[in-house]
């Protein structure tokens, strides 16, 4: 049996469509973060219902929305958001990286870890019944501190037992290969595994390491140009489908500032993949031999269909 488990609750994987792999729609991170950059501070429902809005426009059907516990997650919030759209909106449980965490994620024992992060999965969220249709992992820039290694183990046992995807964050997009190391001690099945901000790492080498290993890789920063432009995106997954990896990418923006929303009066915008990268894509995959309009019917609905599924 298959199903995405999103807010309103399971759905048949066809009903997934265009799908965004990782946005923020509500995030309040910790105040020794967003007390020094409050744009990271993402808490208006009504703006963000108005984006989605100009989403699903522009042909958009469902968000798999990336906050963390420890990143300001707030599941009734996104609840309310979900309720006043026609779009799927899949929760995340799990944790991100060490900056975020509180002191009771260090003192945390990892059974009680693990069984918050199953609860959240299999019950819902405290005594809400909104269940959570995706765990999430991270770790911090070329290294990896030890509260991050047990939430790893923590999160990979829980994925054992519930069999939901995993996200992985990779801060600028290093220590992928280190996580996947860890991941297999725990006997992880990696093709339930995404690791995301490829592109803040452009290495076709280092790419092709993680596809080989059946995992699935996420370029999530689609229109922020002030990392790199994006013709360095569009040639690496191009690079990719040639080398035989079409089936195992994904895209999105993962817009966790309000300076990138719109209706904050900032961009690119939850429009921007759709009214303006998809067309640029498939026109140079196109230029080069490809079927571009093939290849992003499996970035934006076959790869996520297939990824987001429960397979139990």
């Amino acid at each position: 049996m298959r199903f995405v488990r999103t807010i309103k609750g399971d759905i048949d994987p066809s009903k997934l469509g265009i799908t965004y792999s990782h946005e923020h729609l509500y995030s309040k991170p910790p105040y020794w973060v967003s007390g020094k950059d409050e744009d990271l501070v993402v808490d208006d429902t009504a703006k963000i219902v108005n984006e989605i809005k100009m989403f699903i426009d522009a042909g958009g059907n469902s968000i798999i929305e990336g906050t963390a516990i420890d990143y300001g997650r707030d599941v009734l919030k996104l609840k309310e958001i979900a309720d006043n759209v026609d779009i799927n909106i899949v929760c995340t449980t799990g944790f991100n990286k060490g900056l975020y965490y509180e002191k009771w994620v260090h003192e945390m024992p990892m059974e009680e870890m693990v069984e918050l992060m199953i609860k959240e999965v299999m019950e819902g969220y405290k005594d809400t019944g909104i269940k959570c249709g995706q765990i999430k992992i991270g770790t911090s820039y070329n290294t990896i501190t030890p509260t991050e290694e047990k939430v790893i183990r923590a999160a990979a046992k829980a994925q054992n037992y519930t069999k939901a995807p995993m996200y992985a964050h990779t801060e600028i997009g290093t220590m992928a290969l280190e996580q996947i190391e860890i991941l297999r001690q725990e006997g992880i099945d990696l093709t339930h595994v995404a690791f995301g901000h490829m592109d803040r790492n452009p290495d076709m080498w280092y790419y092709l390491k993680i596809a080989e290993t059946g995992a699935y890789l996420i370029f999530d920063g689609l229109g922020k140009v002030k990392y790199y432009p994006e013709s360095v995106r569009i040639n690496s997954i191009i690079e990719l489908c040639k080398k035989g990896y079409q089936k195992k990418i994904m895209i999105s923006g993962d817009m966790a500032r309000k300076s990138y929303y719109i209706e904050y009066g900032g961009g690119p915008g939850l429009t921007f993949i759709l009214t303006k990268w998809v067309p640029r894509f498939i026109e140079e995959a196109n230029s080069q031999g490809l079927n571009g309009k093939e290849i992003i019917e499996d970035l934006l609905i076959n790869n996520p269909r297939e990824f987001f599924s429960f397979r139990v």
